[in-house]
């Protein structure tokens, strides 16, 4: 019995689009992509479309219309500069970590030496909800970029190290603040999770 091939996964596809304007250096209509993604990368002539499309809405393919007719490029520098970029949003991202932590941090050090009343918790753990989904978007955005270009990844690491050990002493200070909330509102952990929309497999980068 043979086994069913797999298909081409959408990042997959993009990838292999990618290669085919970095490889080849030059403008190209759709139905010449068409023609060329199915042979040389596999990807599914039906599909060629929306791939390219998804690419141009990402900014990472150029688009424009000369006479009749619209040609679709890319070229390495524009990735890059796209990364340079990105790696600017994520570094202003961990910046915004910093300061909503030094915010939990210093309603931790009130509720201290106080009574906490129910508004005050309600801020509290909006924060930490808010904190939790900025911090899984970095990483679904540094997982996008780990899979759309493997060659610069390495490259990618260095730069953006120090916004990853900011992200991770924030998720190190999520893990705090769900302990204390817990402790302070007897929770358990689930409901906590489950309450606030913290994923179960939340860790560190």
């Amino acid at each position: 019995m043979t086994s069913k091939k797999r298909g081409l996964s959408l990042e997959e596809k993009r990838k292999g689009m990618m290669e085919i304007f970095y490889e080849k250096k030059d403008f190209f209509q759709l139905k010449e992509l068409e023609k060329i993604a199915p042979k040389e990368k596999g990807i599914v002539q039906g599909t060629v479309k929306d791939v390219i499309q998804s690419l141009v809405d990402d900014g990472m393919v150029d688009t424009d219309k000369i006479g009749t007719s619209i040609y679709f490029w890319a070229f390495p520098s524009k990735a890059i500069n796209a990364k340079k970029q990105k790696l600017v949003q994520l570094e202003n991202s961990s910046q915004q970590l910093k300061k909503l932590r030094v915010d939990v941090e210093a309603k931790l050090a009130e509720k201290k030496v106080g009574q906490q009343d129910d508004d005050t918790k309600d801020e509290l753990l909006k924060k930490l909800k808010e904190a939790q989904v900025q911090n899984a978007e970095l990483k679904r955005s540094l997982k996008e970029y780990q899979e759309l270009d493997p060659d610069e990844l390495e490259k990618l690491k260095a730069e953006s190290q120090v916004s990853l050990e900011a992200v991770n002493r924030w998720t190190d200070n999520i893990f705090a603040v769900k302990s204390w909330c817990k402790s302070k509102f007897y929770m358990e952990d689930n409901q906590l999770n489950k309450a606030f929309g913290i994923p179960e497999e939340l860790d560190y980068l």
